[in-house]
């Protein structure tokens, strides 16, 4: 059957949390104790505040699928990080993950061109992405998309502050080649 992407509907709300916790996980869960690990994991990707975002208008969140199995997924809506030049209409990329099994083969790429053509589907728009500091590939990758740092915020993780980068794409920028 191989890989296939498709929107996530309010019955998807149990697959998503899980999902969205075992990415996660997988990619940082190294980075903290196991207390605030958990206590993050139970806060955002509780199954309720999932059905809330798979039931907003104004948010999207897609799911990479192998053989009709979640392996990856991505959302996007509003912008909702805190930089002072952010406007009503901007658009965020809010999550992307691909489980580690599952990577280089381009379908990272191909989760990012299916959220960027959502947010973009009423013309151009400036679009935001958060990324962690310590994350230089997600970074180059960003970058590729046109995208460049603009800020900094701290992203709470039990205890932990994360220091992450704002990244900003003005709507007249568009992607770069790739």
């Amino acid at each position: 059957m191989g890989y296939a992407i498709r929107r996530a509907g309010v019955d998807d709300a149990l697959t998503l949390s899980r999902l969205a916790a075992r990415t996660f996980t997988e990619a940082f869960g190294h980075l903290y104790e196991p207390e605030d690990l958990e206590t993050f994991i139970a806060d955002s990707y509780a199954v309720e505040k999932q059905a809330t975002i798979l039931a907003h208008s104004e948010y999207a969140v897609w799911f990479l699928e192998h053989d009709d199995e979640a392996v990856g997924h991505c959302a996007a809506g509003p912008c909702g990080l805190p930089h002072a030049d952010v406007q009503p209409g901007d658009g965020e990329l809010k999550r992307l993950y691909v489980l580690a099994a599952h990577q280089n083969g381009g379908w990272g790429g191909k989760l990012f061109k299916t959220a960027e053509d959502w947010l973009l589907r009423n013309g151009p728009r400036r679009l935001w992405i958060g990324v962690w500091s310590e994350n230089p590939g997600a970074q180059r990758f960003y970058a590729r998309q046109g995208f460049e740092k603009v800020g900094t915020y701290e992203f709470p993780v039990g205890r932990v502050l994360d220091i992450e980068f704002i990244l900003r794409r003005d709507a007249s920028a568009g992607a770069r080649e790739r």
